[in-house]
């Protein structure tokens, strides 16, 4: 993780410096103390660049300036548009934007005086989650084409409070990294016992973490997440995560439960193989839950939270399960599976029922790469989500807005409910072509038993094929900030 320090606000005597500029603002402004420092210095060769450029400071504008003068190998001038509309979002894109210009300079420091000290902390959030890389398996990339950034300096008038700000997002950027390297694992590495030994690791955090072995499973009735495993060489497993931070420890927790396919061929179901190499991330649901669990945990989170993950492989052996199967779940309820590439649903019908049944949750939410519907909904923008409850819906669709991990509710509705109707099983797990998101929660909701419930369809979320301002391509770990921030803006003591 790059590395983040605070420091009293003075003008670096080398190395690169970013200037954050309100629209509007001048150098003579609170926030642009260093801004006119480093123009004296460099003997006006910041404001002549800056002239140039039409440089006034709009949200997104960026100007570098190279060499400059006074020792800085550059000068990087990002605007945050007008300051009474400035979020932490903001500054987040902005560090990124910052981090991404930097790549090549060892070190560099962020001129944030002037600015409150949750958006100086925000800014640094933005870089350290665009400077992530996944490159366990590089052996003989060039160092030329290594990022060099180890270390960015925040310089600030109050470094205490920009450090007690930092701290708790230092912790959710923490839980970001672990769901972004289980994503990006490839999968004959990351299998369910691999997965499962990853997670018991975090228990160095402070959880406390269960894992249910198959003859668990089997013993439980678990005859869907079982049913989707039955083909692979892979055991399943479903793990359990707890965190106990509430100072009384006796509120209701709040569960998380992730689909876990750590591959999906589609099983019997086969699908294209053109593509079919992205299915390793078919696990990200699970990979955001556990990367929630660890970010809840590493900043101390002051509330009680389960995280659930089913975890298995989706393959096509001759013991695999066959279109037209029936299978019994935990619940009782029986399923006709008509389609073994809607496996996801089977999964988390188990583990849903397993959370409300043993824990009694205050709300249950679950996140899955569920289907390509929401995808051709939605895009790649938002994520799609189904509600049985309005509150809990409102406050998720908020910590959307809050973090840009933007949601759109999704109905739901019995006309819906009844296209999933089985003539020999009490439902089927699919339910046609039109509204195949939707079919899919309708699904899903049949295993809630009535608790405040909300499912998260991040197909189209979970990886990205570009680089954005704080997500490199791969794994982006949708699901973590924005569930982090539900929970610290309504459910914290």
């Amino acid at each position: 993780m790059l590395d983040i320090a605070v420091a009293k606000s003075a003008l670096p005597k080398s190395g690169a410096l970013v200037l954050l500029i309100p629209e509007g603002t001048t150098p003579d402004a609170s926030t642009g103390a260093l801004w006119k420092a480093a123009d004296e210095a460099t003997g006006g060769a910041i404001s002549r660049a800056l002239a140039v450029a039409e440089f006034t400071g709009k949200k997104g504008q960026a100007t570098t300036i190279l060499a400059p003068g006074a020792g800085l190998s550059r000068v990087i001038a990002i605007g945050l548009g007008k300051l009474e509309a400035l979020t932490g979002h903001i500054a987040e894109a902005a560090g990124g934007s910052a981090c991404a210009a930097l790549s090549k300079e060892p070190a560099a420091s962020i001129a944030t005086a002037g600015l409150a000290p949750d958006i100086a902390a925000s800014a640094a959030l933005g870089a350290v989650l665009r400077a992530y890389r996944f490159d366990r398996y590089r052996t003989k990339e060039k160092a030329e084409d290594k990022p060099k950034l180890a270390k960015l300096t925040l310089l600030t008038d109050t470094p205490p409070k920009v450090k007690a700000a930092w701290t708790p997002l230092k912790g959710v950027a923490e839980g970001v990294f672990v769901a972004r390297d289980l994503v990006s694992e490839p999968p004959n590495v990351l299998n369910p016992p691999e997965m499962a030994k990853r997670i018991e690791a975090l228990s160095a955090l402070g959880l406390k973490i269960e894992v249910l072995y198959p003859k668990d499973m089997k013993k439980l009735g678990f005859g869907a997440l079982l049913g989707v495993a039955q083909g692979s060489a892979q055991e399943a497993r479903t793990v359990i995560m707890h965190w106990n931070g509430a100072p009384s420890n006796k509120d209701a927790p709040l569960c998380f439960v992730g689909k876990g396919v750590t591959f999906d061929t589609g099983g019997i179901s086969i699908k294209p193989a053109g593509g079919m190499e992205d299915m390793k991330w078919d696990m990200g649901g699970s990979g955001t839950v556990v990367g929630l669990m660890a970010a809840l945990a590493g900043r101390k989170a002051k509330c009680n939270a389960i995280g659930l993950v089913g975890l298995v492989e989706n393959m096509p052996d001759g013991n695999a399960q066959r279109p037209g199967d029936v299978v019994t779940t935990y619940s009782g309820q029986t399923v006709e599976v008509i389609n073994t590439d809607a496996e996801g649903r089977l999964v988390l019908a188990d583990v849903l029922w397993y959370a409300q049944q043993k824990y009694n949750p205050r709300f249950m939410i679950d996140l899955a790469t569920l289907t390509g519907a929401m995808m051709v909904a939605l895009g790649h923008e938002m994520a799609g989500f189904f509600a049985n409850d309005d509150t809990i819906a409102d406050q998720l669709f908020a910590a959307g807005k809050a973090t840009g991990e933007g949601v759109w509710r999704m109905p739901l509705s019995d006309a819906y409910d009844k296209l999933i109707k089985s003539d020999i099983a009490d439902m089927k797990n699919i339910g046609g072509r039109a509204g195949g998101a939707i079919t899919a929660a309708q699904f899903i909701q049949r295993f809630v038993n009535n608790k405040p419930w909300i499912h998260i369809d991040i197909a189209g979320m979970a990886w990205s094929s570009k680089d954005t301002a704080t997500i490199p391509k791969g794994a982006t770990a949708f699901g973590v900030r924005l569930l982090d921030r539900m929970v610290a803006d309504h459910y914290e003591a």
